[in-house]
């Protein structure tokens, strides 16, 4: 069944790779919500539509949510709480089930050993308003939701042109250093694409055999 995919954050380089995935691996029709729509090229009229819209804005939120089947945000912004605050509103005005949130790594305090220390000393772990702190809280808005969620909490990201992850499930130790932005955009489309599979999930991704105590090119 072909679906109508939201993309919140559609010129993110994440979803620059997942929105190329969903195109070469699925039927489904793409909207691309965002506030900068003159940076989207190559755009395929019978498959996406551009629509220009703020999430912290709930009309034009509310109105793409309304034609939505699935949605995947991904967001970066201090306010990142008040968005997933009207994403979720949004979606269970209008009823729709299944939500893919990109959050980050560290957000549970879950990274062990010194590159869990290296992550929060750059990430700011532990203090409420910092990278992680704001991006705890949204997490904390979306499990808490009725939603079908999946957050996924990507390691360290690269450009590498490459699809190669393993996961680890909330509450388990954070493997790996670093993860390509394309394997994230890839395996966003996979959980598009089975949405009972992973359901209600908090995963961390990265790639394997990449420990150490911190990324490989600091």
């Amino acid at each position: 069944m072909t679906k109508q995919v939201l993309v919140l954050g559609a010129t993110g380089k994440i979803a620059g790779h997942a929105i190329e995935a969903l195109l070469k691996n699925t039927d489904d029709h793409l909207l691309l919500f965002t506030r900068h729509p003159q940076n989207l090229t190559n755009i395929d009229e019978d498959r996406e539509t551009v629509i220009k819209g703020d999430t912290l804005e709930t009309g034009s939120l509310d109105a793409a949510v309304e034609m939505a089947d699935v949605v995947y945000a991904n967001l970066r912004n201090p306010e990142i709480e008040q968005q997933a605050k009207n994403i979720v509103a949004a979606m269970d005005k209008n009823g729709v089930k299944q939500l893919v949130w990109i959050s980050s790594i560290g957000i549970y305090d879950e990274v062990p050993g010194k590159f869990g220390d290296w992550n929060n000393e750059m990430l700011g772990g532990g203090q409420e308003n910092s990278y992680l702190g704001t991006y705890r809280k949204a997490a904390d808005v979306i499990s808490a939701s009725d939603l079908d969620y999946t957050i996924i909490r990507p390691a360290w990201l690269t450009d590498k042109d490459e699809v190669d992850y393993e996961t680890t499930n909330r509450g388990e130790d954070f493997k790996g250093t670093e993860v390509s932005r394309k394997s994230i955009g890839y395996f966003v489309a996979k959980v598009i694409a089975n949405p009972s599979e992973y359901a209600r999930m908090d995963l961390g991704v990265n790639k394997p055999n990449t420990d150490g105590d911190k990324p490989a090119w600091y």
